[in-house]
Parts: structure tokens; C-alpha cells; sequence
């Protein structure tokens, strides 16, 4: 499955641009969820290792800078912007189905991030993963969607590496 999905060629813009349209949208829809059904600081056991919170990050993974005093907001504002752009361009371009698919999973979770930060000033985390008292930082969907994608470039740069080029 794999091979297949390294070797297969995808080249069109508008699907890639589409689905990441469509996981930032789900990820605000859920944000504006989380929101609106839930108190800030609140949390909600599901299981005996997941909570559904409502938590507020001013900063980037695992609260990194989150107490800069304001600054950040624009330095990630800034970062997220130069990447969505740089991915949208990227997404031109013919590439394996995989690698496309893992820069459209970037892209979805950086817009979803970026919106966050731009109208709100912060970003909304809801999914708590716990084991006996030690918490992982809170995240959301447009987290998953980052990591996820990244994993998959990962993944597809180790199952077909760019070709060297000869000088």
C-alpha cells in the first residue's frame, strides 16, 4: 500500500487545496463546539484515559513561548501564514499521491491554527490523553492534521528518497 501510494503521481491543485479547506473548517467547527458547550478550564472524562477540555494555547506545541507577554501571537501569525502559503504554491506541482496528501494535511492544520491565532489571539485545545496523573499537553484536530501529514512526508521520504541529483 504504500509503494503504491509513493509512486502514484496526483497533480491536481484544487482537490489537495479542497481537503485542506475542508480539515480547517472541521477543526474551527469543532473549536467553535468546544466553545460554545463548554466552560474555559473545564474538563469532561470520556474514558479512563480521555477528556474532552477547553483550554486556551497563546503558544505553539506544548505551550512553547505561550508566556511571551503578546508578542508570539504575531510571530506565529506570521510563521503559520508563510507556511500555508509556501504549501499552497508547493501543492502546484505535481508530486506522489502520499507526499501531496502530506502537505494538504500541513496545510488544513496550519489554516486551522492561523485562523485560530488571528481572530481569537489563541488557540482552542480540547483533547486531553492522560495515564495515571501524567497528562500529554492538550491539542485539537488541526494538530492531528499537522503531525499526521509531517508523519506521512517522513514515511514517504524514507520509502522513495529524492533522487541526487548529479553535479
Amino acid at each position: 500500500m504504500i509503494t503504491y501510494l509513493t509512486t502514484r503521481r496526483a497533480s491536481r491543485p484544487g482537490l489537495w487545496w479542497g481537503i485542506a479547506a475542508a480539515l480547517a473548517l472541521l477543526d474551527q467547527g469543532l473549536k467553535f463546539t468546544i466553545e460554545h458547550l463548554y466552560e474555559l478550564g473545564s474538563s469532561v472524562a470520556v474514558s479512563s484515559f480521555f477528556n474532552i477540555v477547553h483550554a486556551r494555547n497563546t503558544g505553539a506545541s506544548f505551550s512553547f513561548l505561550a508566556d511571551a507577554g503578546g508578542w508570539q501571537r504575531y510571530f506565529f501569525v506570521v510563521i503559520a501564514l508563510t507556511v500555508a502559503l509556501t504549501l499552497i504554491a508547493v501543492l502546484r506541482r505535481e508530486r506522489p499521491w502520499s507526499e501531496a496528501l502530506g502537505y494538504c494535511l500541513v496545510l488544513g492544520g496550519a489554516v486551522g491554527n492561523l485562523i485560530d491565532r488571528s481572530v481569537r489571539g489563541f488557540v482552542v485545545d480540547y483533547l486531553d490523553f492522560h495515564y495515571q496523573g501524567w497528562h500529554w499537553p492538550a491539542f485539537n484536530a488541526a494538530d492531528i492534521a499537522i503531525v499526521g501529514g509531517v508523519s506521512l512526508l517522513l514515511i514517504s521520504s524514507v520509502k522513495s528518497p529524492a533522487p541526487l541529483s548529479k553535479r
